[in-house]
């Protein structure tokens, strides 16, 4: 295997096209098309898959991309200290749950990006699509939470998925509702006190299993219950029809305003939020830097963070 293949190769995935590649790399296509059948031999797999419009990522093409793209990182970092090239482009991902303190990090990781080119991707999604985007390198960390309720399903599916859990604080559960709704008048509530309002939660696609909620305690029996598939919609019918969802605590003013309150939940239950990572995988600089800017956040609303590893 040459440097050269995988510097190719990189190209290749970014334009989707062995004839743009060719092109942008000033190659014939048939040479960089041999170039690339020669790695593919060399290792064994099969990386890319030939489409009519052009060319995709097989799942063991996503799995070694990932590793070549740690090495061309490795070769930039020697280039910019011996030869003064300029830098690559730095890029990142990160899939979660629809957790405030998640895009606060998101934004002030991109802030201190001394760079003029980046490729940053934040997907807040499914429970099932962040292990999916994990096990397949499409994130670099995924945030989540496990309880004893859904702690042993999901655990299983990280191992399948050649994934390890690191847990970040524990949380009570709370409830996020409209500063306008009478409730907020109490210090705390209890789960008879909601009983007249609509339930808010996010939706879990075709396999809506009670696992994979985000939702503490949403195995509870709701008699008003309403799905939404994004953070903006569920803090509007909160205001709009006085719902509510119970989450984290963790609500930021700077992104949220302040029309939504959080109120502590008199239940005996409790959660652990954490980040996810593959384990074949080791965590980039930026993914680090992202890591602490998420933990640095979480400090501010005054819990613990239970671990200091990367």
């Amino acid at each position: 295997m040459r440097l050269q293949q995988l510097k190719y190769l990189e190209k290749v995935v970014a334009v989707g096209s062995i004839n743009v590649a060719a092109k942008e790399l000033f190659l014939t296509q048939p040479s960089l098309s041999k170039a690339i059948k020669e790695l593919e031999t060399e290792m064994g797999i099969q990386i890319l898959r030939r489409q009519q419009t052009g060319v995709i990522l097989t799942n063991d093409g996503r799995e070694f991309m990932a590793y070549a793209n740690q090495i061309l990182d490795q070769v930039n970092l020697l280039d910019q200290k011996y030869k003064k090239q300029l830098p690559r482009k730095q890029a990142f991902s990160v899939s979660a749950q629809h957790y405030a303190f998640v895009v606060h990090a998101f934004v002030e990781l991109i802030k201190s990006v001394n760079t003029e080119e980046f490729q940053f991707t934040l997907r807040e999604t499914e429970t099932e699509n962040i292990i999916k985007d994990l096990a397949s390198f499409k994130s670099e960390i995924g945030v989540l939470y496990l309880n004893r309720f859904n702690q042993k399903v999901l655990q299983n599916l990280f191992r399948d998925s050649n994934l390890e859990f690191h847990p970040l604080f524990h949380v009570q559960p709370h409830v996020f509702l409209s500063r306008d709704n009478p409730l907020t008048q109490k210090k705390s509530l209890k789960l008879t006190d909601l009983s007249d309002y609509p339930y808010l939660s996010y939706e879990q696609g075709d396999n809506n299993s009670f696992y994979f909620e985000e939702e503490i305690l949403s195995n509870q029996n709701y008699k008003m219950n309403v799905k939404v598939s994004d953070r903006a919609t569920i803090f509007n019918l909160m205001v709009g029809i006085n719902g509510y969802t119970i989450s984290s605590g963790i609500i930021s003013s700077d992104l949220n305003d302040d029309k939504i309150v959080s109120i502590p939940l008199n239940v005996a239950e409790t959660s652990t939020i954490g980040w996810l990572k593959h384990k074949q995988m080791e965590l980039s600089p930026i993914a680090q830097a992202y890591l602490e800017f998420l933990k640095e956040h979480i400090r501010k609303y005054h819990f613990e963070i239970l671990n200091n590893e990367l």
